[in-house]
């Protein structure tokens, strides 16, 4: 008798070439409508299937996982971050979880510096401006902004992402500064030619480019908190792909405003998919919908490990990007 294949409830709609070998693989419920589930939905799913395939829009809580049928045994979540998941809660239940960590570096920071070149030199404002056709023709003193090169980076969390940025600035003539949780290796500083502070406040009093690339965890929600914006430059940019959660968004919408920052790129948003309107009328931002990992070859990527992930744990195995709440 052929082994029977795992009950694999994936929430959202991923590419094609995913689903199809997710299908021939295992016992797989797709989601072709690509709406998000309801909570109700996520809880008949965690009670009837063998693996869940959640995304960052699935909020996979204790609430939920305490209605996980017995068969449930993996959470493999498509995507880096896993803060939508209660990891120690899954870990208590036996659950594994596990994540796609590594593909999203490259895209993630290409947009991170689109955003650090775009804001300064007021792109969208210029997009906006032509379209309503209010361009007149070249002028020396029109729709000035202010140049990244010979300017200073900080770097909040320097990880995979945050390193592939710092390459990318340093290319574009930035100098390279940084804070994190441990110093990394000197040999990476060294490449990078990086400045590491120790204190984050110190940091930020002196950067002309804030870019934030740390993950959301109880530790970090609102670690740019209003105080800390007020350390920052008036001209000074603050530019995230990370998590909306680490930023007192409101707390950065009155200090733009006011006049008291330079302007901000937002890719992420501390109540997404909801976007503060006041931050849609402000023209010293540029926002995007969460479009840092948003490439065709990232995605595919991710569900490859996805399903490297299902596979090797399904063979008996500990899965290659398993998280453990000491992790975190």
């Amino acid at each position: 008798m052929p082994k029977k294949k795992p009950v694999v409830v994936v929430t959202r709609k991923l590419p094609d070439v995913v689903e199809t070998r997710m299908r021939e693989l295992f016992e797989t419920r797709l989601n072709d409508t690509d709406r998000p589930f309801t909570q109700a939905e996520l809880v008949e799913a965690v009670r009837t299937a063998d693996v869940l395939v959640p995304t960052v829009t699935d909020r996979i809580d204790s609430s939920v996982l305490a209605q996980a049928g017995p068969n449930l045994k993996l959470v493999a979540n498509f995507g880096n971050g896993v803060d939508n998941i209660d990891v120690v809660t899954a870990n208590n239940r036996g659950i594994n979880v596990t994540n796609t960590p590594g593909v999203l570096t490259e895209d993630t920071a290409d947009m991170t510096m689109a955003l650090i070149l775009s804001v300064p030199r007021r792109l969208a404002a210029g997009i906006k401006s032509l379209e309503a056709g209010e361009w007149a023709g070249w002028s020396p003193t029109w729709m000035l902004g202010h140049r990244i090169w010979g300017k200073r980076l900080g770097i909040i969390g320097m990880g995979r992402i945050g390193q592939a940025v710092a390459r990318r600035a340093k290319a574009f003539g930035m100098s390279i500064h940084y804070h994190n949780r441990r110093r990394v290796p000197t040999d990476v500083e060294e490449s990078l030619e990086a400045t590491y502070w120790d204190s984050l406040d110190q940091m930020l009093a002196r950067m002309d480019v804030v870019s934030v690339h740390c993950p959301h965890t109880p530790g970090t929600f609102h670690l740019l908190s209003a105080r800390r914006l007020k350390l920052m430059k008036k001209d000074a940019y603050v530019v995230n792909t990370a998590r909306g959660e680490v930023i007192d968004e409101n707390a950065l919408i009155r200090m733009l405003e006011a006049g008291e920052l330079g302007g901000a790129g937002l890719d992420v948003f501390e109540h997404e998919p909801a976007v503060n309107p006041k931050l849609v009328k402000l023209e010293n931002v540029v926002l995007l919908p969460h479009m840092g990992s948003a490439t065709m070859e990232g995605r595919i990527e991710m569900g490859e490990k996805v399903i490297i992930n299902i596979k090797t744990f399904m063979d008996g195995h500990r899965p290659p990007d398993r998280v453990l709440p000491s992790m975190l």
